[in-house]
């Protein structure tokens, strides 16, 4: 009698573990957010990272994941985001805060940047 209430305590401790699992959180679900609008001015798409430079200055901020990086400029009212990736390394997107009406990247940013001197943070 004793062996048997003992394998089914152990069962019953059993089944409730595996239903819980060891610290698993309660699953909560996020909205991915959409993605940014295509668009980017063809002037700077495959421009290489040398190119990039001589027109923009220094970056403000570069980020490198593996084989890609990503290149911040910094302007008065906006932002502008390169993605460069490839062999050789080339910019291959294009994006602003704020970005334009319809496009990824707003023209009038990168025109304003371009005249500007480079801001680092």
């Amino acid at each position: 009698m004793m062996r048997r209430s003992f394998c089914l305590i152990f069962a019953v401790l059993a089944a409730g573990c595996a239903a819980k699992g060891p610290g698993q959180a309660p699953r909560t679900t996020a909205a991915i957010p959409a993605e940014p609008p295509r668009g980017e001015p063809s002037l700077y798409l495959n421009m290489q990272g040398p190119g990039l430079q001589a027109a923009f200055g220094r970056p403000a901020f570069v980020r490198r994941d593996g084989a890609t990086e990503m290149w911040r400029y910094d302007g008065e009212a906006c932002r502008a985001f390169f993605f460069l990736y490839g062999a050789p390394l080339a910019v291959r997107h294009v994006e602003t805060l704020p970005h334009g009406v319809q496009r990824a990247a707003d023209s009038a940013c990168l025109t304003a940047l371009r005249a500007s001197p480079a801001k680092t943070s």
